[in-house]
């Protein structure tokens, strides 16, 4: 895994650490990332998206505490062997669930027709593949 494979949008309301470790959680979870895989060093993320290397440790620290990475010494973190179990589509559209809600009640709030707000997300989706 590339350092340059995380997102992060500084002026976001979720902390840049919780911005990693939910990417993290998702990657996992989808199986795009396999147990074993090597992450980037703390100091690769940091300087890549100049950012400060305790954020960093603080989401690998925080994965690591939920049994997600596993730290190996001359390394560095890899997805740990357990978390290798991968969620079905319903569990991993679950973990977007509060996200979609949010934009829902944005569209809304902006009144804009639902259509609008669908097509758009599916030009992101196939924008990405």
């Amino acid at each position: 895994m590339n350092a340059d494979r995380f997102t992060i949008l500084p002026g976001a309301a979720e902390p840049i650490y919780q911005q990693i470790g939910s990417q993290l959680r998702r990657l996992i979870a989808s199986g795009q990332l396999p147990a074993g895989e090597v992450l980037p060093s703390v100091r690769d993320v940091a300087v890549q998206h100049a950012i400060n290397p305790m954020t960093v440790s603080r989401a690998y620290c925080q994965l690591e505490g939920e049994g997600l990475l596993t730290r190996l010494r001359g390394k560095g973190m890899v997805v740990a062997q357990v978390a290798r179990v991968t969620l079905s589509p319903e569990q991993r559209l679950a973990r977007l669930q509060p996200r979609l809600a949010d934009i829902a009640r944005q569209a809304r709030e902006l009144d804009l027709p639902a259509r609008l707000v669908v097509q758009r997300l599916r030009s992101l989706l196939e924008d990405s593949e």
